[in-house]
């Protein structure tokens, strides 16, 4: 009983600065007595799940007629996503825009982290490379978008493979903060470095991606191009996930040292996960050059990968529907809170809280997803 009083206490004491004494010791009252009812009823979960095995042997024969319907479902889901330019405002249309790059950069980092086990704090720093190097290469070389994006991809590749030559010698919290001071050069490297990167006041002046003579500076055109490379990205790491590479990566974040015995190359393959991963963030960093037409180094802090790593974190480490699902609710949730701004980082916070002890694994993740290494 003493944990629902602490959990309790602690709910109302991030209340009390912003509500006053009374809301709460209400709220204390309130999560503590809820959460008191979950440990007492905690003992009956046996006659519960019987209960539910009972329910889901006599619905089987609904669920398999909902199976067939899958695809009607699906399909109208793509019609939707496919119509959203055309039946939302252009507000709503920039922050599904932003949840589409985002989706890219989670689930680059999910590659990293979900599949291989290795923990990346410094992960923007992949995402700022490929941001300046398509503002580079477009302001001073005069390359499009196409033309200068498998440039700022491989330039981001690189930097991931770079990284991981010394870095793959840690383990753990060591290769975090390593990871973690490499993202933080980076970004003294962009902020000091005036005479290459314009330093803190940035490089504006970015063209936007074209398409014969269309251009895609509109938001509803590049919803689209957005859209059509969030697929891409997914579609490429749920078939690399299933690949012969993808089981040696969850070998490894699972126990590194049965997976060498068994013969894997843990050396090569977390290679493989690193510069995949930063393959994917530099494609999101060119995309968000395109978009802003303006990149500084304010729009790559460690927050930023801590947002990321947030995202995978909250919808399960290795799902790929779950990274999605954790950029949706933290992108959107912000938006959602904003005429509450003082309180929604706070009702962020206590929620990435309360999912770690109440579901460590995230919304969607299996059993599988853990994070040794």
């Amino acid at each position: 009983m003493t944990r629902p009083l602490v959990m309790g206490l602690w709910v109302s004491f991030l209340i009390l600065p912003f509500k006053g004494v009374e809301a709460a010791v209400v709220c204390w009252v309130i999560v503590a007595g809820l959460l008191s009812a979950w440990t007492f009823l905690s003992p009956y979960q046996k006659r519960l799940g019987a209960i539910r095995q009972t329910w889901e042997v006599l619905s089987q024969k609904t669920l398999r007629s909902a199976r067939k319907q899958t695809s009607l479902i699906r399909g109208i889901c793509i019609l939707c996503i496919l119509a959203l330019p055309h039946v939302v405002p252009d507000y709503y249309l920039d922050v599904a825009i932003l949840v589409g790059i985002y989706v890219i950069l989670a689930l680059g980092l999910n590659v990293v982290v979900g599949f291989t086990g290795l923990l990346n704090l410094g992960f923007v720093a992949f995402y700022a490379i490929g941001a300046y190097a398509y503002a580079l290469l477009n302001t001073r070389c005069g390359l499009d978008f196409w033309a200068a994006l498998p440039f700022a991809v491989g330039l981001s590749a690189a930097a991931g493979l770079l990284l991981s030559i010394p870095a793959l010698r840690l383990r753990g919290d060591y290769l975090a903060i390593v990871t973690l001071g490499f993202g933080e050069i980076t970004r003294l490297i962009l902020n000091n470095w005036d005479s290459f990167t314009m330093g803190p006041n940035g490089i504006s002046g970015i063209a936007a991606p074209r398409i014969f003579s269309l251009s895609i500076g509109g938001l509803s055109h590049f919803y689209y191009l957005v859209l059509l490379f969030a697929f891409a990205t997914f579609f490429v790491t749920r078939r690399v996930h299933a690949s012969k590479i993808g089981r040696a990566w969850v070998a490894i974040r699972e126990d590194e040292i049965a997976s060498s015995i068994m013969g894997i190359n843990t050396t090569r393959y977390k290679l493989y996960a690193l510069a995949f991963g930063a393959f994917w963030a530099g494609l999101a960093g060119a995309i968000f050059a395109a978009k802003m037409r303006f990149v500084s180094p304010e729009s790559f802090t460690f927050m930023e990968s801590v947002l990321i790593l947030c995202m995978v974190i909250l919808g399960g480490l290795g799902s790929l529907w779950g990274v999605i699902l954790g950029v949706c609710i933290l992108v959107l949730l912000p938006e959602m809170l904003r005429e509450i701004q003082i309180y929604r980082m706070l009702a962020l916070g206590a929620g990435l809280v309360l999912l770690m002890i109440f579901r460590p694994q995230g919304l969607i993740g299996g059993r599988g997803a853990s994070l040794r290494n």
